[in-house]
C-alpha cells in the first residue's frame, strides 16, 4: 500500500477518534465559540466596528464532499455593531480549530 493511500486512510480514522462518541449536536456545539469568533473578527475588520458582536443564527453538520473526505461544520452567523449587521457562512473542519468565514451580506 503506498504512503498517500495510508495517509488518506488515517484522515477519517483521525477525525473519528477525535469526535468519539459525541452526537452530531455535541459536534457542533463544541465548534459554535470558534466560528463565531471567526465571524466577529471579519465582521469587525469589514464593518470598521472593534465592538460588533455576533450570535449563531443556525448550525448544520455537513457530511465529507468524497469518501475519506473531512467532516465539517456549517455555522450561519450574524454580526452586529455600529449600526450595521452582516451574515456569515463559517464552516469548520470537525476536531479541528480550522473555520472559514465566507464573505457576509447585510441582512
Amino acid at each position: 500500500m503506498s504512503k498517500r493511500i495510508q495517509l488518506s486512510l488515517l484522515a477519517p480514522l483521525a477525525a473519528l477518534i477525535v469526535t468519539g462518541c459525541q452526537t452530531p449536536a455535541e459536534i457542533l456545539q463544541s465548534d459554535a465559540g470558534v466560528a463565531t469568533q471567526v465571524a466577529v473578527n471579519r465582521g469587525r475588520f469589514e464593518l470598521g466596528c472593534p465592538q460588533a458582536t455576533g450570535s449563531i443564527l443556525s448550525s448544520n453538520l455537513l457530511q465529507p464532499a468524497v469518501w475519506g473526505g473531512m467532516e465539517r461544520a456549517e455555522y450561519t452567523v450574524g454580526v452586529e455593531g455600529c449600526g450595521q449587521r452582516k451574515t456569515y457562512i463559517v464552516i469548520c473542519q470537525v476536531g479541528s480549530p480550522s473555520c472559514f468565514a465566507a464573505s457576509g451580506r447585510p441582512y
